[in-house]
Formats: C-alpha cells, sequence, structure tokens
C-alpha cells in the first residue's frame, strides 16, 4: 500500500495503552512488519493558534513488546478525513478525477502555500474547516502549487493562502492571512442574494471556491454551436437582471438566467439571432455600495464590469444562488445558453480581460493580487498601477502566464458552457506590451532594434496571435471594443488576423450626426451604409468586420437620443460629472420627456430613421436592450450604478399604444432576415449598388447635403429603393426608371403607424398606396422632413408580393 497522509485537521492525539508509535520513511518499508492502515500524519494540534508538521507515521499494536501485524486505528475527530497525496501540477484549477480532486495554482513569487478547505457554513463564520500545507519539495512544480486529496467534497469549498514578501514596491502583495480565490475556480459563492449585505453588514465577505466532486452532469441534450455566419448575425445586447427583474415581466424567476429563458421567445419575435450578454462573470455588485441621496436608494455595480474571477458565472444572477456551492448557477447558465440555440439564438459573452476588481493599491486582496501581483497586473519599476482601463489596475494580459490562462478561459466558456463567442470590453488593453517586457520571452529571440516599453502597443499581441490560432476559439465570433482609456484607438486597425471584428464606434458617431441633420456627414454617412469599407477593406477585412450600433449600454438610449440634448446624471450622485458630454444626440426641439404634440411625432420619425439605417447597412446591427419599445433612462447616459427602474426593461410599457415602435423594429429586421442584399459577403460595387439624389444617379456629396438614396438588387425582393432625408424640409424626389416595373412604398417613416410599414395585414394597405399612385406613375414620391423610405420594384401588370 502507497503511504499517503490522511488530514484531519487540529486534533489531539487520543491515548493509547499500551502502544508504541514508530515513524516510518515514506521511502521505505518497515521490515518483519505489515502496515495494514494509516492512522494519521500532517497537522498536530500544539495549541490554539499554532500547528507543527509531522513526518508520516504509522501506529502498531505492542504486547509486551511483541509486535503484533494488525494496526491500530487511531479515533478520528468527527470531521471529514481527507487522504493527502502529491498531486500534478496540470490542470490548473480544482479537477475531480481519479476518485478525488487535484489542486493546481500558479505563483512564481510565494514561498509556501496552504490549501484551506471549508464548509458553507463554516465560510458564512469565517472559520476554516481544514487547512493542508504544502510541501514546496513534493507539492510544487516549477511555479505550480499542486495537492490532490481524495475524501467527501460534497458541498466543500475552498481558497488558498500564500506567504511570501509584502512589499508593494516591488511588486507583491502577500499576505499569509487573506483566504484567495483560485483563478482557475468554476464557481466562487459568496452572499446568495443580490444587493444583499453579507454578515454584519459586509460588503465584502469572505469568499470561496466550488470544491468539484463526483460526475457534474448537465443534459444537453445534443446542443450544439449554432455556427451562423457572423453577416446573418442581428445582436442583441441584454443585461441579465435587468431584462426580467421589472414586475411586469411576470416571470416565475425575475432577474436572472432563468428568467432571460421565459422571455427568449420575446427576442425571437424581434428577429434577434444573438445575445450579448453583459458582464456575467463573478463579481462584487456592493464594490461602491453607498448611499445615494438624490433617489434615497443605494448605488451599486449593475452593470458588472469588475471582474472577481472569469471562470465563475455571476452566481447572484441564477435563482439557486449559493445552492450547490454554485453548481445550480453554472447548470442555470448552461440552460440559457440550450434553451438560446433551440430557438435558434447564439449567445456571445461580454468579457473584461482588461482589469479585475481588485482596483490600484488601494483595493482589496481577493486572488490574482495575494497569488502573484507582479505577474497578473501590468506594473510601474517601482510597483505602481498603470491604469489603462481608468479602473485602477490593468490586467497583465500579454504575460506569458496571463494569456495562457485567458485562453485557458475562454476555450471553458466555449466547450464547457456552449457560448458562441466573445465581445472583450476595452479590448485595445489586450494589444499592449506587457510588464518586464521580453522580446525573448515572447517571441524567442530579441528583435533588432527593440525599444519596447510597459504598454506599448503592439502590431502583434501574442495574446491575440493565440486566440486567432487556436483552433477552438478560431472559430467563435471575436468582436473587439477597439479602444481603451489610455487613449489607445484602434477602430478599423485593431490587430485582426481576418477573424476579429469591431464595435464601430465610428459607425454610431457618423450616424447619429447625418439623421440629425449636420451638414458635411453625407459622404461618410454612405461608407456606413456601405460597412465602412473606408476601415475594412484595405485590411482585407469585409462588411461583417463591423458591429453597427446606435446605442449601447454606456450612453443615450434610443429614445433618450432624441429626447435630450445634454446628459441628465444627477441621479448618479456626482453632480452630473460622470457620463460623457459629447453625445450627438438632438432633443427635437424640447429638453425632456414631456414636450408637444409635434415634437414627439418628430422623435417617433427620428427613432425610426435611425432603426431602418441600422437594418438596412451592411455589416452586423446591434441592438440595445429596451430600444425597440422606446425605453427611456431619463437623459441618464451612465446608469452603471441602477438597480431600479432606470435599467429595468419594462414590460408594461412594451404593451402599451407606445410599442407601435415594437412591431415597427419587428417588421423591419425580419425584413432585413429576408433581404438577400442585406447582409452581403463583401462590400457591394457599382454592379450591384447605384447613389442617387434627389434625382436618379445625381448624388450629391456635398458639405450641404443632408439626403442619401440608393438602390441596391436583391436576389430575393428584386431592387430596393433606400433614401434618407434629413432636413428640416420635405422633399419630392424622382425615382429610378425601370420599365415593365413599378414602385411601391413598404417603409415610409413620416407615416403614422401602421402605416409606417406596409406589411400585408394592413386592412389600409392598399388603400394607402393608391393615395401614392399619381406620384408613382410619375417616377416621384414625397418624403416629409426627417425622414426614411423603403420601396420595391414590382411588375406593373400585379400587386407587390
Amino acid at each position: 500500500m502507497e503511504l499517503v497522509q490522511s488530514a484531519s485537521c487540529f486534533v489531539l492525539f487520543p491515548k493509547f495503552s499500551p502502544c508504541k508509535i514508530q515513524y516510518v520513511d515514506p521511502k521505505s518499508t518497515p521490515s518483519k512488519k505489515t502496515q495494514r492502515n494509516i492512522s494519521y500524519s500532517g497537522w498536530v494540534r500544539k495549541d490554539s493558534n499554532s500547528f507543527a508538521r509531522m513526518k508520516p507515521f504509522v501506529v502498531y499494536a505492542s504486547d509486551g513488546g511483541a509486535e503484533a501485524e494488525t494496526a491500530v486505528v487511531v479515533e478520528k475527530p468527527k470531521l471529514r478525513p481527507f487522504q493527502v497525496f502529491d498531486g500534478s501540477p496540470s490542470p490548473l484549477g480544482a479537477t475531480a478525477r481519479d476518485g478525488g480532486v487535484n489542486f493546481a495554482v500558479y505563483s512564481s513569487n510565494a514561498v509556501s502555500a496552504t490549501l484551506c478547505l471549508m464548509t458553507l457554513l463554516d465560510l458564512q463564520e469565517k472559520q476554516v474547516t481544514e487547512q493542508i500545507s504544502l510541501d514546496p519539495l513534493t507539492n510544487r512544480t516549477g511555479d505550480v502549487w499542486h495537492v490532490f486529496l481524495k475524501g467527501d467534497f460534497e458541498d466543500m469549498l475552498y481558497g488558498f493562502k500564500f506567504d511570501g514578501k509584502f512589499s508593494p514596491e516591488e511588486g507583491h502583495y502577500y499576505d499569509s492571512s487573506q483566504i484567495l480565490l483560485d483563478p482557475y475556480a468554476k464557481a466562487v459563492v459568496s452572499r446568495g442574494d443580490f444587493g444583499v449585505l453579507g454578515p454584519q453588514d459586509d460588503c465584502w465577505p469572505q469568499m470561496a471556491c466550488m470544491v468539484p466532486f463526483g460526475e457534474d452532469k448537465f443534459d444537453w441534450e445534443g446542443d450544439l454551436h449554432l455556427q451562423f455566419p457572423q453577416r446573418e448575425l442581428v445582436i442583441y445586447e441584454m443585461h441579465v437582471r435587468g431584462f426580467t427583474k421589472h414586475d411586469s415581466s411576470r416571470t416565475k424567476f425575475p432577474g436572472t438566467y432563468l428568467g432571460v429563458v421565459e422571455k427568449l421567445d420575446h427576442l425571437k419575435e424581434l428577429g434577434v439571432n444573438c445575445i450579448e450578454l453583459m458582464p456575467c462573470h463573478e463579481f462584487n455588485e456592493l464594490e461602491y455600495y453607498s448611499y445615494n441621496s438624490v433617489l434615497g436608494d443605494y448605488k451599486v455595480n449593475f452593470w458588472g464590469y469588475s471582474t472577481v474571477n472569469y471562470f465563475s458565472p455571476m452566481i447572484r444572477y441564477s435563482f439557486a444562488g449559493n445552492h450547490g456551492c454554485g453548481r445550480g448557477a453554472i447548470n442555470e447558465f448552461k440552460l440559457l445558453v440550450k434553451e438560446a440555440h433551440k430557438r435558434g439564438i447564439e449567445v456571445i459573452m461580454d468579457v473584461v480581460f482588461n482589469h479585475t476588481a481588485e482596483g490600484n493599491e488601494k483595493g482589496p486582496i481577493l486572488s490574482f493580487r495575494g497569488v502573484d501581483n507582479s505577474v497578473f497586473y501590468m506594473l510601474a519599476p517601482k510597483g505602481e498601477f498603470y491604469n489603462y482601463s481608468g479602473c485602477g489596475n490593468t490586467f497583465n494580459c500579454n504575460h506569458p502566464v496571463v494569456r495562457q490562462f485567458i485562453v485557458d478561459c475562454l476555450r471553458y466558456w466555449v466547450t464547457e458552457m456552449h457560448v458562441d463567442g466573445f465581445r472583450f470590453d476595452l479590448a485595445s488593453i489586450l494589444t499592449r506590451g506587457s510588464s518586464l517586457w521580453d522580446a525573448v520571452n515572447v517571441y524567442g529571440n530579441r528583435i533588432k532594434g527593440d525599444s519596447l516599453t510597459t504598454g506599448t502597443s503592439l502590431s502583434s499581441p501574442p495574446l491575440v496571435d493565440m486566440i486567432c490560432n487556436d483552433p477552438i476559439l478560431r472559430g467563435v465570433k471575436l468582436i473587439a471594443e477597439a479602444w481603451d482609456c489610455g487613449g489607445l484607438y484602434q477602430v478599423g486597425m485593431f490587430p485582426h488576423w481576418g477573424i476579429w471584428s469591431e464595435w464601430n464606434g465610428k459607425y454610431r458617431d457618423i450616424v447619429r450626426q447625418f439623421i440629425k441633420g449636420t451638414d458635411g456627414f453625407a459622404g461618410a454617412f454612405a461608407e456606413c451604409l456601405c460597412g465602412s469599407p473606408n476601415l475594412y477593406q484595405e485590411g482585407g477585412r469585409k462588411p461583417w468586420n463591423s458591429i453597427n450600433f446606435v446605442c449601447a449600454h454606456d450612453g443615450f438610449t434610443l429614445a433618450d437620443l432624441v429626447m435630450y440634448n445634454n446628459k441628465h446624471n444627477l441621479a448618479n450622485g456626482e453632480d452630473n460629472n460622470d457620463g460623457e458630454n459629447h453625445n450627438n444626440s438632438w432633443n427635437c426641439g424640447q429638453e425632456g420627456e414631456f414636450a408637444s404634440i409635434s415634437v414627439k411625432k418628430l422623435r417617433q420619425r427620428q427613432m425610426r430613421n435611425f432603426f431602418i439605417c441600422l437594418m438596412v447597412s451592411q455589416g452586423v446591427p446591434m441592438i440595445y436592450m429596451g430600444d425597440e419599445y422606446g425605453h427611456t433612462k431619463g437623459g441618464n447616459n451612465n446608469t452603471y450604478c441602477h438597480d431600479n427602474n432606470i435599467n429595468y426593461f419594462q414590460w408594461d410599457k412594451k404593451e402599451e399604444a407606445s410599442s407601435d415602435f415594437f412591431r415597427f423594429c419587428c417588421l423591419v429586421t425580419k425584413f432585413r432576415h429576408e433581404c438577400e442584399s442585406l447582409g452581403l459577403n463583401d462590400f457591394p460595387t457599382s454592379e450591384r449598388l447605384q447613389w442617387h439624389g434627389h434625382s436618379p444617379g445625381m448624388p450629391d456629396w456635398s458639405e450641404t447635403s443632408r439626403f442619401v438614396a440608393f438602390t441596391l438588387i436583391d436576389s430575393e425582393k428584386g431592387e430596393l429603393y433606400v433614401a434618407f432625408n434629413t432636413s428640416h424640409l420635405p422633399v419630392i424626389i424622382t425615382l429610378p426608371e425601370r420599365p415593365g416595373y413599378t414602385w411601391e412604398p413598404l417603409v415610409d417613416t413620416g407615416k403614422p403607424a401602421p402605416l409606417d410599414f406596409l406589411s400585408h395585414d394592413i386592412p389600409e394597405r392598399d388603400m394607402a398606396i393608391k393615395q401614392y399612385t399619381h406620384f408613382l406613375d410619375a417616377n416621384l414620391y414625397p418624403m416629409l422632413s426627417y425622414s426614411s423610405v423603403i420601396l420595391l420594384l414590382a411588375p406593373d401588370d400585379s400587386p407587390l408580393v
């Protein structure tokens, strides 16, 4: 029998008489004795505060000096016994295997490591159930500490303690009193309910990691990645809690992954085939918990862009909470993905690998900082934290250990959780040189003239290279928010290997300017309609590498974009000093929600104009949650801290009369899916697309032009005519002549609902078309100011089909 250690922590030796304790060399077998049982080894309690490490030993019974072959079993306390083995350095994290659990964690600068095990009850009482000190000789391989345990792990949690230098000026924050999260933990447990304080009103109660045991089976029912061509996507940016937390959602599980499942059919109706989940990695929503005197409630980290652990789904987005030590949350997230796939909807995660919740030198020591601060964070020579994220620290993405960690994490979410891709927050940080940059370490040889310093933008960043060439990750959707808070702006220039797409911030800014009637943007607007070839064509990319959006979580909603000239962020409690000042918005004549009827009608037109633009542009459209019914945040463009109706999808509003806009959005999105020409694999050429002005074939690209129109050949619809009049004056346009055919209106944002989209189920459809016969027979069409139209070509002798 192999000699092993069995840890039953903090016990006094029971007395047996007569007996003899004989210490046994682990590398040898005692002569003339048959070893039958290992009774105890490891920690011996000397007093309440100190423990001594003993060598492995065996207890043998003796009778008057005659040794018996039967071993005496030393009585154990009523705690869980664990057999302790050396373990393996891979894989990192806690892994159930061979009837036990292997624990492995990277820490290059620690001088000692201790595995802490605790039950959920002990965690709540801030107690450690078991401690196992790791021997640097047998439990360390290279820079990886490891141990293998056998025992009862049901509802057991774990963490690590590390000892070493506490020297911030050298980049080290080792503190042996801190129990740290394993960066590779698959679930993190602390508080069970969102927004609820811990014991003694603690915002940062002790956290611990789930110990896997047995086989955690989930029935995927044969689920596979949908692998839609990216050009076919319509993305919907969603906040899990905000989507169903409002009372009007009438869901059984409001504010959770299960709540989203209950409402997936809404997205199907809208025509969405991809949801982009705002951060669902474990974060602490009480990170900056404070009383907000303006609203009389408490500020929280609602958005979640402050990750605590990258492998764990956000526990408090689950109905299960801490049940099963996080297993319930994992399965609920998997269920969300599976049910979305059943409905033909892909799932993309918004991931935050640019910084963590540990902040700057004044922040908490939770995981990465205490495990190996100088490896995981980008540091200046005297230990200061670089702050390219604007959040206190910068993840050291291109360090060899850190980039492998990121790749391992992404692979886990693809293979184990079945997600279809990722949107990388402040992705330009992924391209910056790591701390202690060493070309030999990164590329294998020195680069002539290499003078790169920490944070330098790299043309071929190792992390992005690894992701692009990974056999699993290169096949999923990869979307970069191609800028950071350090001034690096890479829209159109993000290192891509032909794979990466980008949030096209330039599309957003140009479209907002043109639609509100700003001079000088007609040509740039036309580029946006074509998928921004000025940004992506030269680099060999395609229109679908542009993720087009007008609104997102950060900034005005679509309704507020046409309702406010200025931000109104007083509710954030920062005297309106936070949030972007330059929003390219227009209130249509009056500031705020309460306005005249004529202003409200203009706002309705403008919202439709933005949505039409989004859906007829080449590239991939992205809709922000709630914009489909006109959700307003009262002009607040930075709602990161509100767990209330400001951020909640209000299902009752969607059902009101104003939901005519929801009908419009559904029909326009459906139309996009039906048109082969609105999701091209390459940039349109003159063989397919022609530009027009007020007259056919005479576009106006002058500085004062506020009119853009084009025709587009479509294999399904024949030909489309699309026009935008963003002038304050109405205009009668001349349509291109097509002998044997006539143009018939489909969309006109200048018309009241339901005539804004002439679907076949409208009783007044034929009458509405006849009202324009005298115009259409003359190849003319009248357009209201600030309006857009779509017309389709139909044979003269038959109605439009």
